[in-house]
């Protein structure tokens, strides 16, 4: 293993990730290319048996991996899928993924399950529900999840939190940790007029052990997550302020339509981590300048 691998196989996420999609598994496996880690989309791969599980565990041996799932349905109100938990489990058995994460909503609804992240109200009944089934979740896994706030086209009259603050409310409830997704955190600004700013400095962002960049469809007068274009400037902007609080946390690219060539998200990449490394000089740099400062006034103390 190269360095770059090496550091990623001691169960750490370093440096900035790519979502693994189909297209592009054949040349990861023959080329290795420099690339951090992948997420995996873990519905697209619960099935056990055949090629795919063969080719997963062939990068698993080069590569870190972490789970994403949009199946748990954190926010609904049906039973859990037991079944489905146990194929996740399952995947967390044999891939050993540093992080397992899902969304802050509901995705199934009187036994159907839908393509979407349906968003829940942010009131204490909610609190409450979505604590007990993150509790229950996460005791089954055996992990703590990582929950990532969503986008959302609609909002509900009877919230009485803020999402910033439902989040941070659900982390000391259940002891989870939180996947930071900055496009979300833009999309809602243009949607609904909240801060995205003002929302991630809401949030403890101890708390926040990922972070997911990706590309907005604008439609004029909203924006759609589609995950189908370049980071916009916005959202690097916002990524560019996050990286100095907690310049340390790993990043992934996230693009799911119209997925473009490998070269193009290696670019992508690249650019979050130059503002990653650059905020952590930035940061080195201030604090060294503030303990020779230190230094200086208690050397002058007579």
């Amino acid at each position: 293993m190269d360095g770059q691998h090496a550091a990623a196989a001691a169960g750490k996420l370093t440096g900035t990730g790519l979502g693994l999609r189909a297209t592009h598994i054949d040349r990861v496996l023959s080329e290795k290319p420099e690339v951090a880690w992948f997420e995996i989309l873990a519905d697209n791969h619960i099935a056990p048996g055949g090629l795919v599980p063969r080719q997963l565990a062939a990068v698993r041996a080069e590569y870190e991996l972490t789970l994403h799932c949009v199946g748990m349905s954190l926010g609904g109100t049906d039973p859990l899928d037991m079944d489905y938990l146990k194929n996740i489990k399952r995947m967390i058995r044999d891939y050993e993924p540093v992080h397992v994460s899902d969304h802050l909503c509901f995705s199934s609804f009187a036994g159907y399950h839908y393509h979407d992240l349906l968003p829940i109200p942010y009131t204490e009944e909610a609190l409450s529900l979505v604590t007990e089934r993150v509790n229950r979740i996460q005791g089954f896994l055996g992990t703590r999840l990582l929950v990532e706030n969503v986008s959302t086209y609609l909002g509900y009259h009877d919230s009485t939190f803020d999402e910033g603050e439902f989040l941070r409310e659900l982390t000391t409830a259940t002891d989870c940790d939180l996947l930071l997704d900055v496009n979300n955190a833009y999309v809602n600004e243009v949607n609904h007029g909240v801060c995205a700013r003002a929302f991630i400095q809401s949030l403890p962002l101890e708390r926040v052990r990922e972070v997911h960049l990706a590309g907005f469809e604008d439609k004029g007068a909203y924006l759609i997550d589609a995950h189908n274009n370049q980071v916009a400037e916005p959202v690097w902007s916002l990524f560019d302020e996050l990286a100095r609080l907690i310049p340390d946390v790993p990043a992934l690219i996230e693009w799911d339509n119209q997925i473009p060539s490998l070269e193009i998200l290696q670019r992508e990449a690249t650019r979050a981590e130059q503002i990653r490394v650059r905020a952590a000089a930035d940061r080195a740099a201030t604090s060294v300048r503030i303990n020779n400062a230190s230094q200086r006034q208690l050397a002058e103390i007579p």
